[in-house]
């Protein structure tokens, strides 16, 4: 995937741009329909690619315990949702077992600054891992999540406790909205972006929220699936 904003340009350009914006509260509680029918076709479109998904969550299920037959097949994890509520998040395990627990050893490696963690080449992630991540496979679970409520198709990234801890006023504007599977981030740079600009992509997006803006990221997710940008 390239780096590149909703216009098709440059990331940087827009990025400075929007830097210091805020979410309009108001603007967000206006758009009702908006939200109304976007909890409805997420949930619609997630039960439809659940079914149409299903070869694809047996064969990772299959290909996850052939790789590692003692650890479990889904891996779920506490995040932050809308308005600081606690969730549980699924995801296809592509890491070994008792990951979290060896993080500690691993943040001096951190590839990007702030909250996040992110590392090339991470030795927790097995051979599986490296394959799903990279088509965003492991990911396919938190169409669960949209179902139950938890998550949007499109939306920020839902973050870990310990990143909440170290948000500022301006980040956790992030938090004001229901988080996604996908989103502005994943299709215009992902890990090739640090957290700031982040932060900046999802501000823009809860402030240009819209039925054409949803599914031009939904068609772009797709397409990154099949053509991967720069997951690890």
């Amino acid at each position: 995937m390239q780096t590149e904003g909703h216009s098709g340009g440059n990331f940087r350009h827009y990025h400075s741009l929007t830097n210091n914006n805020t979410i309009s509260k108001d603007q967000i509680e206006k758009k009702i329909l908006y939200h109304f029918f976007k909890r409805f076709f997420d949930e619609l479109l997630s039960i439809i690619a659940i079914i149409l998904l299903i070869p694809v969550f047996v064969v990772t299920a299959i290909l996850i315990k052939i790789d590692d037959p003692n650890g479990p097949i889904i891996y779920s994890q506490i995040r932050i949702g809308k308005n600081g509520q606690l969730f549980k998040m699924y995801k296809f395990r592509s890491m070994v077992v008792n990951a979290d627990k060896n993080l500690e050893t691993l943040l001096k490696y951190n590839a990007i600054e702030g909250p996040m963690f992110k590392m090339k080449s991470d030795p927790r992630v097995t051979k599986i891992g490296k394959v799903i991540r990279k088509y965003s496979i492991d990911e396919l679970p938190q169409l669960l999540n949209v179902i139950k409520g938890d998550m949007a198709l499109v939306g920020p990234r839902p973050p870990l406790e310990r990143e909440v801890k170290k948000y500022t006023k301006y980040d956790r504007q992030r938090l004001l909205v229901m988080p996604g599977c996908t989103g502005l981030w994943q299709v215009s740079g992902r890990n090739g972006l640090n957290f700031d600009e982040m932060v900046s992509l999802d501000i823009m997006y809860i402030n240009k929220s819209s039925f054409h803006y949803d599914l031009w990221i939904l068609v772009r997710t797709i397409w990154i699936m099949f053509v991967p940008n720069q997951a690890y």
